[in-house]
């Protein structure tokens, strides 16, 4: 009688979106395209948000306050709008972070699902997530009412322990080791989901994870910028 083969155990790949795998901050980005185009939906009184992060430093408080900027607004109005800003964004001359692009290209091609994991809203993500052929995308999910507009309020910021919480729950649901998997990511917000595979990777110079990383073991790959079509040359 054959033997049946070994079971071949199933990895994920997680990535944080911001400065890991696009070269900005893509709420941020994206703010700045929405309020050129429609200014009738931005409030006059509005704080600039490099002022607003400067007295706001709690990233999940921020992130809230953030996304108070889209109250009324229709989400099918932002998912258009989200769309139309990466189509714009993709083809920028630095807009992803090269070395980390390789490596989601590496993980798909090794069988592993890759998870796009951030803070940033899904109106933004989706098309990338898609473009990256991502299995999942975790990220900060928008309030509606019965109507479809949104209330202006988050389920919950996909910050910090978050995040780890997220990975956590999708490596159980898929019966994945978390000593099999892998998280990249380049903020120190980032570290709790560091922490919670066995193959974290550091994206570009933060002084808190690259001090992880040399205590540690953890790889460190630069940031380096470049065209999404470096990667599919």
């Amino acid at each position: 009688m054959t033997a049946a083969p070994p079971r071949v155990r199933p990895a994920l790949a997680f990535f944080d979106v911001d400065e890991t795998v696009i070269a900005e901050k893509s709420p941020l980005a994206f703010w700045r395209y929405w309020r050129d185009r429609h200014p009738d939906r931005v409030a006059a009184d509005l704080p600039d948000l490099a002022t607003e992060a400067a007295v706001t430093p709690d990233r999940e408080a921020l992130n809230r306050r953030y996304y108070r900027r889209y109250a009324g607004v229709p989400l099918e109005e932002l998912e258009a709008a989200g769309r139309g800003w990466y189509e714009e964004y993709r083809r920028g001359a630095e807009a992803f972070v090269l070395p980390a692009l390789a490596a989601v290209a590496e993980h798909r091609a090794a069988g592993r699902a890759v998870v796009l994991v951030s803070g940033s809203m899904r109106p933004l993500l989706a098309v990338l997530a898609e473009e990256l052929g991502a299995s999942v995308l975790v990220c900060t999910e928008l309030l509606v009412d019965a109507a479809g507009v949104l209330s202006g309020e988050v389920r919950r910021p996909m910050i910090g322990r978050a995040k780890a919480e997220a990975a956590v729950r999708l490596m159980r649901e898929h019966g994945a080791d978390p000593a099999d998997c892998f998280a990249y990511g380049d903020h120190e917000s980032d570290l709790a989901l560091l922490r919670a595979v066995g193959r974290p990777v550091v994206v570009g110079g933060s002084p808190l994870l690259n001090e992880h990383a040399g205590r540690l073991g953890w790889p460190v790959i630069p940031a380096g910028r470049g065209p999404l079509e470096a990667e599919h040359a």
